[in-house]
């Protein structure tokens, strides 16, 4: 039923069965689900040789309260492993929790005997690899990295040999089911698969899983990073998610000598080339998906000038945040050019600096993490941000999960409520994304600020939308042309996570800096209600400013921002 729903509603999905039946399309090369073409098939030891520190596993004493996506709950000192049988209204809560995603967020202080004693309780009920949410290679390959991470600074709970003999039966778990599905449906997930193989051969003494685990990094880097050295998803947490993942697996090559050391810094120093493109002096922009493996403020690390003492960065033993710090601090920002070209732009003007996104060829990536939304931006004043990129609370295809991928919850132009490009598959090909994407799209700087254009409301007779932001004067314009024909519903938003107030055809910004006014041709602005996501499920509260106006193509209009003395 969800399937026919889904192509009554989509006519670029109709064409494309049209176009496959009639062999106007090409489909996905024959491939074989979970054995990407570049390995060998090859029988694996799954024996492990390091011996551990361990300590005495006494039983907690203090309460604890599990900060996972979407959910906060506290742990029964009396039976703990409850938690593992409790329900959620969200499979990442329970996700998280079987990833113990919790462990690095505690800090480097974690309470062993906590961590002990829902390890021990996890054990009792999911010991045994299997097909259920709790072994999903993804999970596995969490799980594994986030105790052998926790292991290396307190040790395993006693008997250790068990517990390392435990962790050792992730690795053939994630190899059997690695989550390779083809060329156009292999996302970030395989990368991952190999992080936790890498991790877990170096520290367990398995070799031959080390060895996969680093081919399957490195292989996996030419497919989702794009020429810039950005993740090709759509998404500035994710980027910095992966970041963080081949950051680890240097790290633990630099530990262990591993031979694919060489090879993984080269990826991390593409990666973290972008990092200052995507950063604003406010912080992050959360534009695309927020993930729920980690805050993106757990992060900061690998940020330009932190000092790597929080978050992530304080799990980090002294070595490994010495070499950490010396690797950002020799890798140079990647060219503003290249990074254009693969759809992310940052520009800065006086008081006013700024990042835009508009990915090629205008569909979101897919697989992906991107938005709907085209040519939507972040735009910060005197180090605050004033116009924000809202992010995503939670995934999923209905209601507040869809409203926020939605170019209905984004800074933007759309037409008629549509989102500018039809929802993207797996399974289109190229030349189908040309010919359904109104042509090309570009995202440049100017002399005085940022240029897009894109055609996706080509569906809607809308040949090409336009937008320059134009910086002067202390404030800015935004100069919108839509191309075509047909009387149109037009709306342009900003959201704002500072308070609002309409006063005639204006809406005033009550900005730290000093009010913000906000003029659109006329037209009285209205305002709703939003939450600006700050991480997987938790977010505080924005506006948004809507001016709308039913109008013929093609079109003109001028929003513009002007400031006033605090």
């Amino acid at each position: 039923m969800e399937k026919l729903r889904q192509l009554a509603n989509d006519p670029t999905l109709r064409r494309w069965l049209v176009a496959r039946a009639l062999g106007a399309a090409r489909g996905d090369a024959a491939f074989v689900p979970h054995r990407p073409p570049y390995l060998t098939a090859r029988t694996l030891p799954a024996q492990a040789t390091t011996v551990f520190l361990e300590f005495d596993p006494r039983a907690p004493t203090r309460p604890l309260v599990l900060e996972l996506p979407g959910e906060r709950i506290e742990v029964s000192l009396e039976a703990p492993g409850d938690v593992f049988e409790r329900t959620f209204a969200d499979i990442e809560t329970l996700l998280a929790l079987h990833r113990f995603a919790w462990v690095p967020l505690l800090g480097p202080d974690a309470d062993p005997a906590w961590v002990a004693a829902l390890w021990r309780a996890w054990r009792e009920h999911f010991s045994a690899p299997d097909d259920s949410w709790a072994w999903h290679p993804y999970t596995a390959a969490e799980r594994a990295v986030n105790l052998l991470r926790f292991a290396r600074r307190h040790g395993l709970p006693a008997p250790a040999e068990d517990a390392r003999d435990e962790l050792a039966r992730h690795a053939p778990a994630i190899m059997s089911r690695l989550e390779y599905l083809g060329e156009h449906g292999t996302g970030n997930h395989l990368s991952n698969n190999g992080r936790g193989l890498f991790i877990l051969g170096l520290d367990l003494g398995m070799p031959e899983y080390a060895d996969l685990g680093a081919q399957i990094l490195i292989e996996e880097a030419r497919r989702i990073f794009l020429p810039s050295g950005v993740l090709r998803e759509g998404s500035s947490h994710y980027h910095l998610l992966l970041t963080r993942n081949y950051a680890e697996a240097w790290l633990a090559a630099r530990r262990h000598g591993h031979a694919g050391a060489p090879q993984l810094e080269s990826v991390l120093r593409r990666t973290l080339s972008v990092v200052p493109h995507l950063t604003l002096p406010g912080g992050l922009p959360p534009i695309g998906d927020i993930s729920p493996d980690c805050p993106p403020a757990h992060l900061a690390a690998l940020l330009p000038n932190d000092p790597a003492t929080a978050g992530w960065g304080a799990l980090l033993d002294a070595e490994d945040r010495v070499a950490l710090m010396a690797l950002k601090s020799s890798v140079a920002a990647c060219a503003p050019g290249a990074l254009a070209a693969d759809g992310w732009l940052k520009f800065e003007s006086g008081d006013w600096s700024g990042l835009w996104h508009l990915a090629p060829g205008g569909f979101a990536p897919m697989p992906g993490h991107g938005h709907q939304d085209a040519g939507s931006f972040e735009i910060h004043r005197r180090g605050a941000p004033l116009f924000v990129d809202l992010g995503r609370g939670a995934y999923g295809e209905t209601g507040a999960a869809a409203l926020y991928r939605s170019a209905l919850a984004h800074n933007g132009l759309i037409l008629d409520g549509a989102d500018p490009y039809p929802p993207n598959k797996p399974y289109y090909d190229s030349a189908f994304r040309r010919r359904h994407g109104g042509g090309p799209t570009t995202l440049a700087s100017e002399a005085d600020g940022v240029a897009a254009s894109f055609g996706g409301f080509a569906r809607l007779g809308a040949a090409r939308v336009l937008r320059r932001w134009r910086f002067a004067n202390g404030g800015f314009a935004i100069e919108d042309r839509v191309e075509g024909q047909g009387r149109r519903r037009i709306a342009r938003r900003l959201n704002t996570p500072w308070p609002v107030e309409i006063a005639g055809d204006a809406a005033i910004i009550h900005a730290p800096a000093g009010n913000i006014r906000v003029r659109a041709d006329g037209i009285e602005p209205a305002l709703g209600s939003m939450t600006r996501w700050t991480a997987y499920g938790q977010g505080t509260p924005a506006t948004a400013i809507v001016f709308e106006e039913k109008a013929p193509l093609p079109w003109r209009g001028a929003l513009t921002v002007t400031t006033e003395k605090p």
